[in-house]
Order: C-alpha cells, then structure tokens, then sequence
C-alpha cells in the first residue's frame, strides 16, 4: 500500500470540543484509502468576486468528483476547522465574502446582507490564525477562507495528501521580505500541491529560490517551464518533469518513502484557451505596481495597502485592465487544477495494485 500518514488531529479536544470537524463523506473516504483532494477556501472569501467565488468553488468540487476523488474544502466555520463544507457552507461562505466587500464599498457601514447570518467575524486565515481563532470565544463567531498555507496544515493534519489551489504565495517584489506564510508551510507539509505556479505579480525568482532552499521539489505537469500562473511560459525551466497522473503519484511515493517531510508542488500551465502570455501579464503587472505605490506614497502605515491587501488589490487591478482576461485565466486554471489533482490522487491509491514498475 502507499505510505499514509496519521490523522493527527482528528480526534484531539480542547477544553471539550472538537476542534476539527470532518465530513461524514471525507471521513469515510479517509478511513477506507479512497483518494481526497483538499481545497482552499480563501479563494471563496478573499480571492475573486461575487458571484464567481462561489460558482468556481462548487465547479471545483464537480472537477475534482468526475475524475473519480472526493472533494474537501477546507474553512473555517462558527470557530472549529471544517474539513468538506457541503454545497450550502459554500454558498454561504460565498454571501458572506459578498457582504464584507459591500461593507467595504460603503465605507464600513452596515449595510444590506446577502448572507443569511446578522452577526460573524470573517477572516482570512493562515497559520499564524489558526491557534487565536479556535482558542476564542467571545461573540461574533469566527468564520474564515483558509489560505494555501493553512488549507496545507490542516489537509497534512486530518491525512489528505493532495491539495490543489490556483496559484501558491510567494516572495514579493517589493519590499522583498514580505514572503508568503505558503512558502515555509510546503516545507513541513507532505501533501502535494497542484497549481499553476506562484501568483504572478510575485518575484517568481526569488519564490522559486526560496523552494529549492527548503528541499520542496517544483515539478513540471506535461511542462519544461514554471508556469507564471495566467502564463504557461516564463522565463524559468523546471528541473524535474512528469507526463502523466501515474508518473506523478510515483514521484510522490518516492519522495515521501524517503522520510522527506515537505510537499510535493506540481505546476500545471493554464488551459491554453484561456492562458495569456508572459510579456503581456508582465506589462499589467508593472502598470499595476506602479498605481500601487502611487496610493500608498506619502501615506502613514495604516493608511497604504500593505501585506495581506496587497494580492487581492493587484489581482483586481490585473482583471479591470485586461478586460477580464486574467480573472477568466484564473477561472479556467483553478478548474483544471482540481482536475489534475483528482487524477494524481486517483493514481496514487492505484499504486496499491499496479506499483510504480
């Protein structure tokens, strides 16, 4: 059988509680070695507009169902770990996400709610949240996207070994050391992480240094290049590559049997039919950046677009001056990602019949 890795965290408590629930339909899956594949849901909450982060969260789940795995979208919900939200949390992580964008619009004012909850706390959760949201208690209740980073810790904890996102986090351009919680976080995590790449308004450069650093193997899916996300070309080769979801779970058999604690990232290019080429992202980019600074100048700390803000910021600068393309780009990517993920998780139960010979 492929090697499996403990449930960890299952079955812990704190102070009476579970802190994790898993889904009847995961648990079995996990239980009987039926291949799971993790999904993050931060893409729901910070990630893209109404209504597309919803619809594409429920495509994901049918992507990852007809190539034969069960899906687990991973959350945050009323202060536990949720592992497998069903159609209705989606939706409703979905109107929630709707809601904290119209307040922002209105200028922190209560406004009308989509959402069918009056009184939530809605975050954006990486690692670094994790522990501080499941020890609160004190009203409103804590409901959260999970980020590539904590979907990764979470999926590693309850079993799941395959995850697939749209684009990981990575190192920023400026200021450099603003690098992504993912990064490290796919070091200690032995899932492999489908994707297409690091988000490209990062320094892909320095992100992929990074990588190799802390032993965390970038593989090619049908692919000599990293893609840059909305790009299948960019300027950097990979040094391992597979051609088939087969080849796949056998290099993550391998590496894993060697006791090596880290993820597995595999980059798939984007579907060329929504795919954009790399001299052009890169010319929205540097638009993008430039308005940036422009806000943030002569400004004090609180009030510049820092930190966290900045992905989702130039991810919607990036589609408002392509007319759409890269928010399509990243539609399309995210689906086939979940696919490709399913197949590899597929595989990798089927090496307990056909080896990796």
């Amino acid at each position: 059988m492929p090697p499996q890795w403990p449930t960890l965290f299952r079955d812990r408590e704190h102070e009476g509680e579970s802190l994790v629930e898993v889904s009847p339909e995961v648990e079995h899956a996990l239980e009987h070695g039926h291949p799971v594949v993790a999904l993050e849901s931060a893409v729901i909450t910070h990630g893209l507009p109404a209504p597309y982060n919803g619809r594409v969260a429920l495509e994901m789940e049918r992507e990852v169902r007809a190539a034969g795995a069960i899906p687990a979208t991973i959350a945050l919900w009323e202060g536990r770990m949720v592992v497998g939200l069903d159609g209705a949390r989606i939706q409703e992580l979905a109107r929630m996400a709707a809601d904290e964008a119209q307040r922002r619009r209105l200028g922190g004012r209560a406004g009308w709610r989509w959402s069918t909850r009056s009184d939530y706390a809605l975050y954006k959760v990486s690692v670094r949240d994790l522990g501080p949201l499941l020890a609160r208690r004190d009203p409103p209740p804590a409901f959260g996207g999970t980020t590539v980073a904590a979907t990764l810790a979470i999926a590693a904890l309850v079993g799941i070994r395959f995850f697939a996102t749209g684009g990981i986090g990575g190192v920023h351009h400026d200021p450099p050391y603003d690098i992504s919680a993912d990064l490290p976080q796919l070091a200690f995590s032995p899932v492999m992480t489908v994707c297409a790449g690091a988000k490209a308004i990062l320094n892909l450069d320095a992100t992929l240094e990074y990588l190799e650093t802390w032993g965390v193997p970038v593989v090619g899916y049908r692919t000599a290049v990293f893609p840059a996300f909305y790009s299948p070309d960019s300027p950097w080769p990979v040094r391992h590559q597979v051609d088939s979801p087969q080849q796949a779970a056998c290099l993550a058999r391998a590496h894993w049997a060697i006791g090596r604690p880290s993820a597995v990232l595999l980059v798939v290019p984007p579907p060329p039919s929504q795919a954009l080429s790399y001299a052009y992202v890169r010319q929205l980019i540097e638009h993008a950046l430039a308005e940036l600074q422009e806000h943030n100048r002569g400004k004090p700390l609180a009030e510049q677009i820092r930190g966290a803000a900045v992905t989702p910021y130039l991810l919607e600068r990036l589609s408002a001056l392509s007319d759409e393309r890269t928010l399509q780009a990243n539609l399309a990517l995210l689906r086939n990602n979940a696919r490709v993920a399913a197949q590899v998780a597929r595989a990798w139960v089927d090496l307990a019949h056909t080896g990796c010979g």
